[in-house]
């Protein structure tokens, strides 16, 4: 099993439990037993607090991946760009140095 598909089944189980809540209050609205203001306050605060744990959930895969790579040293697309400048640098002074070496071989 892949991050994305713990990730998509969690988000899934998420919105499963979301519905689920939603259709409680729903239930106990019908039945009286909360009044309608009572209910959307409390899908309100619970929609919140789901929303944040959902974001701090998104901050922790990210970090992991993030430690996760860095463990695996593997280079950064800056890193990768400095190797390609270095290696563009160090060409064009060996195509310089080969002209320079040409002409001294003609004479």
């Amino acid at each position: 099993m892949t991050l994305f598909d713990v990730v998509r089944n969690a988000i899934l189980a998420g919105l499963g439990i979301q519905e689920m809540f939603k259709e409680s209050l729903d239930n106990l609205v019908k039945k009286g037993e909360l009044s309608e203001s009572q209910g959307a306050k409390i899908l309100k605060e619970w929609t919140e607090k789901a929303d944040k744990t959902s974001e701090q959930l998104s901050k922790n895969i990210s970090e992991l991946v993030a430690r996760t790579l860095e463990k695996m040293n593997l280079p950064t697309k800056d890193d990768i760009e400095k190797l390609n400048k270095e290696i563009l640098s160090l060409s064009n002074r060996l195509s310089k140095l080969e002209g320079v070496k040409e002409e001294g071989q003609k004479e």
